[in-house]
Order: structure tokens, then sequence, then C-alpha cells
């Protein structure tokens, strides 16, 4: 698995993580109400299992990105440190907004 494939994988098992909490208030500011957005709550049983996974790929995308150097050889978009620099800002532009949704869950009671 290379690196953009960690970081899709992270950032879809974090969204599934916190599906069964934030897809409820979403649909209310969105207007969207009734009694349909309770079974919504289906997903809630498998939220350990996507936290996990969640914090797995992120993981080993902030491994890969951090403390395993590659051997690329020059000419490769690998070696370039510009490609590298990028690579590491969307890991943290995507990471971050991913752990509050991970946290979402235990603040959402405070806003409503």
């Amino acid at each position: 698995m290379n690196q953009k494939q960690a970081m899709i994988a992270g950032v879809l098992a974090g969204m599934g993580a916190s599906l069964c909490c934030f897809a409820p208030l979403f649909f209310v500011s969105l207007g969207l109400g009734g009694a349909w957005l309770a079974n919504l709550t289906v997903l809630e049983p498998v939220r350990p299992l996507f936290i996990i996974l969640t914090l797995a790929f992120v993981g080993f995308a902030f491994y890969q990105l951090y403390l395993n150097p590659k051997e690329c050889n020059p000419g490769m978009a690998c070696a370039n440190e510009e490609t590298q620099g990028k690579q590491r800002i969307i890991y943290w532009l995507v990471t971050l907004p991913l752990l509050g949704l991970l946290v979402f869950p235990w603040i959402a009671p405070l806003f409503y």
C-alpha cells in the first residue's frame, strides 16, 4: 500500500467512525429532520472498528512519510524534496480534520 492509498483509507475510515453521530447533526443543520434520523445510529456498533482502522492507516501514513526513508533514483518523484513537502502538508491537512471527526461524538453534546 503506498502513501496515497493509506491517506485515502485513513480518511474513509475516519468518516465512517464518526458517521453515526455527525450525520444526524449535519442533516438537522440543513433543516432536515424527522424520526428517520434516529435510524442513522445503526453504524454505532462498528464505530470502534472504524476508529482502530483510522488510527492504523493514519499511523501507517505517518510511518511512510517520516520514519521510513526511501531510496530513490535521481529523477523519480520521491527524490524531489518539493514532492515530499507537499505530501507532508497534505497529510496534516487530512489528519487534523480527521482527528476532529474522531472526537466529534464526544464533543457534540456540548453543542446541543
